[in-house]
């Protein structure tokens, strides 16, 4: 009720009473807070303060580039033409395009809100690449006041955050290949040492016409082959360039194929574990329930602490973008 009784009294002001109430300034804002409703509110009762530029010359959609705010900037899709146009070509008094603003390194609250200095690295790369597809070509390669493009901003703004990003990345696949090594050599040697032993005579194991005998066999390799795709998967990483570009899909898609390769790997390889404690104990439920209920515990624990990372990292690079385009004309 009070931003509606605040809209109807700013409809009635003039452009001088509009400057002395500081409403440009509180407009700018709820564009840094990301307060979309109050923005939505004030544009559409006073449609001429869209254009309002704060004290450096940045205008409304500036401003939601450089505090990261992708709610408001996304309504830049849906404004008149004219208005876009102008607004994807401002320059603030520094000489600073839209584009330079996504070349800044974003606010430490929004960085924090992504779990990894990959993926910080990645949203940030995302920023760029969006806001670098509605500039107009020939503003791509302007220069500001430090004589920089706005990639040379971004390269130089996100120099730090790329040494973080790869020491995270390096981090993660030096621990995890540590243990599909391990996994590709215990169902390495369990595959010639099956459970029951083999006949003396015609060498084949003892127990090989049995269901739970198949089951084994079968969980053991595929354990050792999404084993060992995940120690390539991991190696692939630890040896990329990590050039600017790789953080946006390439070495997000090996860290994706990696985890989860490794969680099936564990997974299966307690599926050979069950079945071999079947083969060997069959009846004996009163010992095989109190160990199945343990060997559900590495992947429990597997799922808790490494999946909610690849859930994120999926939806990071291929789930549904932050950037919507399909925004209806509002004003």
């Amino acid at each position: 009720m009070l931003l509606r009784r605040f809209c109807e009294v700013i409809q009635t002001l003039n452009k001088e009473q509009i400057r002395n109430g500081l409403i440009g300034q509180a407009l700018c804002e709820s564009v840094t807070r990301g307060t979309l409703e109050f923005f939505l509110s004030v544009t559409k009762a006073k449609p001429e303060l869209i254009s309002y530029l704060d004290d450096s010359g940045k205008d409304v959609f500036m401003l939601a580039v450089q505090f990261r705010q992708p709610k408001i900037y996304c309504l830049i899709h849906g404004i008149n033409a004219s208005e876009k146009a102008r607004a994807v070509s401002l320059a603030d008094d520094s000489e600073n395009s839209i584009l330079d603003m996504a070349g800044l390194l974003a606010p430490s609250t929004e960085l924090n809100s992504i779990q990894g200095a990959a993926l910080q690295m990645q949203r940030e790369l995302q920023w760029f690449k969006e806001v670098e597809s509605i500039v107009p070509p020939q503003h791509i390669d302007g220069k500001n006041a430090e004589m920089l493009t706005a990639r040379e901003s971004f390269t130089k703004n996100h120099a730090d955050l790329m040494i973080a990003g790869e020491k995270w990345m390096k981090n993660i696949a030096g621990s995890c290949s540590v243990v599909s090594s391990l996994i590709v050599t215990i169902m390495f040697a369990v595959a010639f040492a099956v459970p029951g032993g083999n006949n003396q005579n015609t060498g084949l194991p003892m127990f090989l016409e049995t269901k739970w005998f198949k089951i084994f066999i079968i969980s053991d390799a595929i354990s050792l082959f999404s084993s060992t795709a995940s120690v390539l998967m991991f190696l692939g990483i630890l040896t990329s360039r990590y050039a600017e570009n790789d953080f946006l899909k390439l070495l997000p898609t090996k860290l994706i194929i990696g985890l989860s390769t490794l969680f099936f790997s564990i997974a299966t390889m307690t599926l050979a574990f069950v079945a071999a404690i079947f083969i060997m104990l069959r009846d004996e439920l009163q010992i095989i329930i109190p160990i199945l209920l343990l060997a559900s515990l590495p992947v429990a624990l597997f799922v808790w602490m490494q999946f909610p990372l690849l859930i994120r990292i999926f939806n990071s690079t291929y789930g549904p973008s932050i950037f919507d385009r399909k925004i209806k004309r509002w004003l």
